[in-house]
This record gives structure tokens, C-alpha cells and sequence, in this order.
């Protein structure tokens, strides 16, 4: 008897730890457990911890209800300005209702996928290229809402969308390329421009200040030659503006006009004889110039008159040998002609008169007149 009572309690015993193991479910901290009692759905959701339910007539499905990340497998599509594209997407979403996840889809992970996809592939067609390279923002939020519309009756929630990477053909990138280089030239062309436009009026204005003081310009040539002259040049290359010879003649006072204006002879003096290299004048016409002296003697008045005494009381002065006495002196009168090479004609021959006590001019002599004795 004992026995048998033995062998029913630990019967009992093992079919208590059999039953609590069939029973016994731990439902982890980030899931939620939803139980079908054949086949119907309880209205208690099991919380995180240790649950027990009925074996064999309960059944228990664990839903996740972390956030997941869902790719969205790249989708070709025409934008609506007709350019091919390949567009894929990342899509972020979480359960927030178990039973309806359970319940209202069969996989709720493959409905959101595919939901993507599609809300993807219209609005690739109902977007511009250049919206879906620089308008991103607004094109995550529309994809969103498409997605977020019908996941809301299986109890998911779409967190965010979006759009990772936009491949476009290699013709279109290289047109893309050269618009963009075409652009920035443009740019630059006008920065340019812009650039020269101030630079004119900067440098009107220094002109302007130049032109009032000329050793400006000369003190900005100089400091480019210093700066020019920094760089270790061997050749030196100083440009020298026709501006600057302006403004520095402009600034250079002008001298006076001291130059000496030549004085007439006095009355009565004879003008100085040429050099003796030079060849004497031709005698006026119809007059033939008269022998040298052979003695080398003054030649006698020809109206036998005899020189007139100085008017300063002074002797006449000795002929000398050089060309340069030959000449009277200034304010006396008339002296005798010194020898002088035979080379040049007397003077009142090339002259044709010679003045006699400060008066007109004598006759020449012929040879009529006969030689001097």
C-alpha cells in the first residue's frame, strides 16, 4: 500500500513538472506575447517575464517590437522629365500593436517591403532629377506617408524613409557635368568682370589723385620695382609709362629764357673774318679780285687820303701773325691789314668794300690802278 502510494506521488509529481514545462513560456523584454486559445485570439497580450498558458490548447506568437530596418531594393524608374534612374531606399518602422500585426497581415515584414517598393517606383515618376538629387527632405516625407497610410491597419508604424542613393546613366552624367562646368565658368566670367568693373574705378580715382601730385606715380613705380626687384631676378624689366613723362614735365618748373641774343656790329667795325678752312665768297659781278701785295706792304688809300686817326686817340694795333688780329679792334678805326696766307682774299676783296673813317664803302682796285710800290 505504501508503495502504490509512492509510485502515484511521484507519478503525480513528474506529470506537475511536466505540465509547468509545457506550459511555462518567458516572453523577453523587447516582445509581446499574444496567445490563441484554439484558434481564437485572447484579448490579454502577455507582458515581458514569465507567462503560463494551457498546453495543448494554447498556442503563444511572440511579435518583435523593436524598431526594424527594412532596405528597399533598388527600383528603375522614368522621372517625369523623362531620365532613367535607379533609386533605392532604406525604410525604419516598429510594431505597436501585436495582435493586429499578427492578425490583419500574414508578414507584416514582406507587406512593408513591398509597400515600399511600390510608393518608391511612383514617386520616382512623379518627381524631377533634380528634385531627387537636392529635394530629398520633401521626397522621404511623401514616401513616407505613402508607406505609413496602409501599415497603419496591421499595426505598424513607419519611424522614417529614406532615400539612400540615386544612380543615373553615364551619358547623363557627363551632360551633367559639363552644365555644371559651364555654369561655374559662367560665374567666374562675371566675378571677373565685377572684379575689373571696381578695379576701373579705383584706379580712375587714383589717376585722378595722381594727376594732382606727379611724384606719386613716380613713388608707386618705384615700389614695384622693389617688389619686382624682391624676387631675385636676374633681368629687370621697368616699364615707363608716357604718363609719367607728362606728369613729371608737368611738375618740373620751366627755366627762363636766358639764352643771349646776338647783338649788330657797331657802326664802322668790320665783321670778323671767316675761318681758314672755309672758302672765301665770290666777288659781286662784273668786279675781278685784285692781286695780292707782293711786299706785303699796306695798300694806300685809293683816294689818297690818308687813314683817319682813331677816334679814342689810340694807336693802331700791330698786325700779328695769327688770322685772329687780322680784324680791327672794336671802336677804333680803320688799321692796317696784316700779312696773312695767300690762301685767304683780303677782306675788302671778298667783301667787296671795307669801311674808311667809319664810312661807305671805296671802289675796288683794278689793274688800271696799278700795283702798290
Amino acid at each position: 500500500m505504501v508503495e502504490q502510494l509512492l509510485t502515484a506521488a511521484i507519478a503525480a509529481g513528474v506529470g506537475i513538472v511536466v505540465y509547468m514545462g509545457a506550459a511555462a513560456r518567458v516572453v523577453k523584454q523587447y516582445e509581446r506575447g499574444v496567445v490563441f486559445r484554439f484558434g481564437r485570439l485572447r484579448d490579454e497580450i502577455r507582458p515581458p517575464g514569465f507567462a503560463a498558458i494551457v498546453p495543448v490548447i494554447d498556442r503563444m506568437r511572440k511579435v518583435n517590437m523593436q524598431i526594424v530596418t527594412l532596405p528597399v531594393p533598388a527600383q528603375e524608374g522614368i522621372t517625369r522629365d523623362n531620365v532613367t534612374v535607379r533609386v533605392d531606399a532604406v525604410v525604419y518602422f516598429k510594431v505597436v500593436d501585436p495582435a493586429n500585426a499578427i492578425v490583419a497581415v500574414e508578414d507584416y515584414r514582406f507587406a512593408v517591403s513591398q509597400m515600399a517598393q511600390t510608393s518608391l517606383r511612383s514617386i520616382i515618376g512623379k518627381s524631377d532629377l533634380d528634385d531627387l538629387l537636392s529635394n530629398r527632405e520633401m521626397l522621404n516625407q511623401g514616401l513616407e506617408l505613402m508607406i505609413d497610410s496602409p501599415a497603419v491597419g496591421w499595426g505598424v508604424q513607419i519611424d522614417r524613409v529614406e532615400i539612400k542613393d540615386v544612380s543615373l546613366p553615364e551619358t547623363m552624367k557627363r551632360s551633367m557635368a559639363r552644365q555644371a562646368e559651364a555654369d561655374r565658368e559662367r560665374r567666374a566670367r562675371v566675378i571677373n568682370a565685377d572684379a575689373e568693373l571696381q578695379a576701373s574705378h579705383k584706379l580712375a580715382e587714383a589717376a585722378g589723385v595722381m594727376s594732382d601730385q606727379p611724384a606719386a606715380l613716380q613713388l608707386r613705380l618705384l615700389q614695384t620695382v622693389v617688389a619686382v626687384a624682391a624676387e631675385k631676378n636676374s633681368t629687370l624689366v621697368l616699364p615707363f609709362p608716357v604718363e609719367l613723362l607728362r606728369f613729371l614735365e608737368r611738375a618740373a618748373p620751366t627755366p627762363p629764357d636766358t639764352a643771349p641774343t646776338p647783338e649788330p656790329p657797331p657802326t664802322g667795325q668790320q665783321p670778323a673774318p671767316p675761318p681758314a678752312d672755309a672758302e672765301p665768297a665770290p666777288p659781286p659781278a662784273g668786279l675781278e679780285p685784285a692781286p695780292p701785295p707782293a711786299d706785303l706792304k699796306p695798300a694806300p688809300s685809293p683816294t689818297g687820303l690818308e687813314p683817319a686817326a682813331s677816334p679814342t686817340g689810340l694807336e693802331p694795333a700791330p698786325p700779328s701773325a695769327g688770322p685772329e688780329d687780322a680784324a680791327p679792334h672794336a671802336g677804333s678805326g680803320p688799321a692796317a691789314p696784316a700779312p696773312r696766307p695767300e690762301a685767304a682774299a683780303p677782306p675788302n676783296v671778298v667783301n667787296g668794300s671795307a669801311p674808311v673813317d667809319g664810312g661807305g664803302p671805296v671802289r675796288p682796285r683794278s689793274e688800271a690802278d696799278g700795283a702798290p710800290e
